[in-house]
């Protein structure tokens, strides 16, 4: 019932999801990106960087379709920073004004698939395209650097740094570096490796590090996740 796949746009996601007869509560996971979404009872909405687990509840048969922008891209498409949208779902009208929504709802509605990585390309056209630095800074983060390093890198003091990354992503680098690694460690998990091999390959003192981790982004152990 969830599908996704490239939207074509700057490197963002489109996926769709429709909730069973019983309806469907899922956890989902912070990552970094910020959502475009319509959905067939709620209509347009943008879902900010998460920094817990958010658990979503979809009523029976409800469609959901998404584009998930990577770190650093939302707040270009959507004009808003993303330290503001932190931790929240929010109607798209709250953010651009019930003028500017008006009718892009019903347009949406007729092909949300097609609509969202269309309304998102215009946006980010005409925001001159996403934040230069934002897709360093998060492939650094990724990639385990140090804080003080990805800095010198992009040629901020740290402090800077941490301000521009609030407004790209919702949280400083370091906190979004121990997200990826959370995403990258269950990754390998689903994928069959053992927990504490996970734990050494991405970097953790070790499995009881990598559980607590877990547990403080997730809510919950990584073997509660993996057996879900």
């Amino acid at each position: 019932m969830y599908r996704e796949r490239p939207a074509g746009v700057a490197g963002a996601v489109l996926w769709t999801s429709t909730a069973p007869a019983g309806g469907r509560t899922t956890r989902v996971l912070p990552d970094g990106c910020v959502d475009l979404l319509w959905s067939s009872a709620a209509g347009l909405l943008v879902a900010g960087p998460d920094r817990t687990a958010f658990l979503s509840v979809g009523v029976a048969g409800e469609r959901w379709v998404g584009l998930r922008m990577p770190p650093g891209v939302g707040p270009a498409v959507l004009g808003v920073p993303a330290d503001e949208l932190r931790d929240s779902r929010v109607p798209l009208a709250a953010l651009w004004g019930d003028r500017a929504v008006a009718g892009l709802g019903e347009r949406v509605a007729a092909d949300p698939a097609a609509a969202l990585p269309a309304l998102a390309a215009r946006r980010l056209g005409a925001a001159g395209g996403p934040d230069r630095l934002g897709a360093r800074v998060a492939a650094a983060a990724a990639a385990g650097v140090p804080v003080a390093a990805i800095a010198a890198e992009v040629d901020l003091d740290p402090r800077a740094l941490h301000r521009h990354s609030r407004r790209l992503f919702g949280y400083g680098p370091k906190t979004l570096a121990r997200i990826l690694r959370m995403r990258r460690a269950l990754a390998l998990a689903r994928a069959g490796t053992p927990l504490a091999e996970v734990a050494a390959v991405c970097g953790y003192a070790d499995q009881a590090h990598l559980t607590r981790d877990v547990r403080d982004f997730a809510g919950v152990p990584p073997t509660a996740l993996l057996a879900a």
